[in-house]
């Protein structure tokens, strides 16, 4: 295999890099060889933001998105092709400030000011987004865009006035034709094979990336023990806190046919058919498209910068007992697609768990996709998280009700739970109580009561194991309460979180 240096645009050219570990995060970079200091190191798990940029990527051949990611997480090799843009892009005191910065300064948005550059970046990006599209969000849309930068000043309310304030002065989007033709020559480079030294044990490790499914497929089978990253928000912090060495990476990222969402039908229903290497934004977008009672899980499902970065099937090859995405699928009867080679397999996804952190994958294996029908019609669905923080935080427990009622009898049940057992599952003797019996509170409590069987959860640091007990008891009567034929209530009217008037949410 051929190698060749990381090549990206930035700061108004093509960079080339080399020499340095594969591990090398941007952020690293950033501040130690390019002496671009603006973007800071607070978390280093990708949790306060601090470390913020702006990553660019072409959408077809002329439209090009751009999206907020952590750099602190973000290995350099994974940049290659794609454009960075920090703060100092965005203005400086040579030249008039931009309309994010000019509205930071007019609403007194920077206290201490060292998460400044990180919120300034995330509002640039909601800023060229309802730019293009010619709208304007609501003060809780900028809440939720901004979600994943932490002020320690508690400075929020004026962050969200600039958000506000940033819309009144003349359009003043980024400069995109020099990104736009720089990332149309990246494209003409090959397969990036790129070695460098581990940093523990001097060796060269390779970090590749592959640009077609059969390539990956091809490279998976001849290097199976190699790490298979996707986008590093889990991986990243095996690095930077637990100081694990990854040996050679696969990256993938760059494989198109990975990313891919479309209809697809599921055993001749209506299905959804979303390739492993979708981002967890896109991902749980396009579900919650279809299905909208899963809006407030995708908005929950830790931070803006982290679903740009990190992918649903990362998520679900991770196989987290904790972990948001795998109650959702499992409740809606979703099938993991697996290739190795030219081949291709599926399994139920509940069926790939074989116990804490083990899954069904066999040597040169990998996930392709999530394959799920749509729900029929008649199906209530609803789904819960139970965590310490509404914004950003790792779930307590999190339950995914899937429920058919016809002519008042549940025909169908699918209660699927994380954060209740070492790894997520459905919980069967609480739909067996269900089945065939009438949609009422007397059912829905017999289920309740079976949870108690059906798990024995864990005490640790999120949550003692009554508590998690507790927990899906009340989400199951919660389900009740907003499903029963008579006077439902809504979700409005059974969440804590909606209920209790926010500072973020007050005009």
């Amino acid at each position: 295999m051929n190698t060749r240096p990381i090549r990206f645009y930035h700061r108004g050219q093509i960079q080339e890099v080399q020499g340095l570990p594969p591990t090398t995060t941007v952020l690293q970079w950033l501040r130690e060889h390019a002496h671009h200091c603006g973007t800071k190191e607070g978390c280093a798990e990708g949790d306060c933001g601090a470390c913020t940029v702006l990553v660019g990527e072409l959408q077809g051949e002329q439209e090009l998105q751009l999206r907020n990611v952590n750099a602190c997480i973000m290995f350099l090799p994974s940049l290659d092709g794609r454009a960075l843009l920090t703060v100092e892009d965005l203005g400086s005191s040579a030249q008039a400030l931009n309309p994010v910065q000019q509205a930071l300064v007019d609403c007194h948005g920077s206290q201490c000011g060292f998460c400044t550059p990180g919120f300034a970046v995330s509002m640039q990006a909601v800023y060229e987004r309802h730019q293009a599209a010619g709208t304007r969000p609501t003060r809780q849309q900028l809440a939720d865009d901004l979600a994943g930068n932490l002020c320690r000043c508690t400075g929020y309310r004026p962050i969200l006035d600039a958000g506000e304030r940033m819309f009144d002065a003349p359009a003043a989007p980024l400069e995109r034709a020099p990104i736009i033709a720089a990332l149309q020559a990246l494209r003409a480079d090959a397969d990036l094979h790129y070695r460098g030294p581990n940093p523990v044990t001097g060796a060269e490790d390779c970090f590749h990336i592959p640009r077609s499914l059969p390539d990956l497929a091809t490279l998976r089978m001849s290097k199976p023990g190699a790490r298979l990253l996707a986008g590093a928000t889990d991986v990243g912090l095996w690095v930077n806190k637990q100081h694990k060495q990854l040996g050679d990476v696969i990256f993938l990222g760059a494989v198109p046919e990975l990313r891919e969402i479309r209809s697809e039908p599921f055993q001749g229903l209506p299905g959804l058919w979303i390739g492993a290497g979708a981002s967890l934004e896109d991902a749980w977008g396009a579900l919650a498209e279809q299905l909208p009672p899963l809006r407030e899980l995708w908005l929950r499902f830790a931070s803006p910068p982290v679903r740009h970065a990190g992918t649903l099937g990362g998520n679900i090859a991770n196989g987290s007992p904790i972990g948001d995405g795998a109650p959702a699928l499992i409740a809606l009867g979703a099938d993991i697609v697996l290739r190795r080679g030219d081949a291709q397999r599926r399994l139920p996804l509940q069926d790939f768990y074989l116990d804490y952190m083990k899954n069904a994958l066999q040597p040169g294996e990998f996930v392709e996709a999530l394959h799920l029908p749509l729900p029929a019609a008649g199906t209530q669905l609803r789904a819960y998280k139970i965590a310490k923080r509404y914004d950003s935080d790792i779930s307590a427990v999190c339950g995914v009700f899937a429920l058919r009622v016809e002519a008042g009898v549940v025909s169908e049940a699918r209660l699927a739970f994380g954060g209740m057992a070492a790894i997520v599952k459905r919980a069967a003797l609480a739909e067996a109580a269900l089945m065939g019996r009438p949609w009422s509170e007397a059912s829905a409590r017999a289920a309740a009561d079976a949870l108690a069987q059906d798990f024995t959860p864990l005490s640790d640091m999120r949550a003692s194991a009554a508590y998690r007990l507790q927990v899906a008891q009340n989400l199951m009567r919660r389900c009740w309460l907003e499903t029963r034929p008579d006077a439902p209530l809504s979700p409005a009217q059974t969440s804590v979180w909606q209920a209790v008037a926010f500072e973020r949410s007050l005009p």
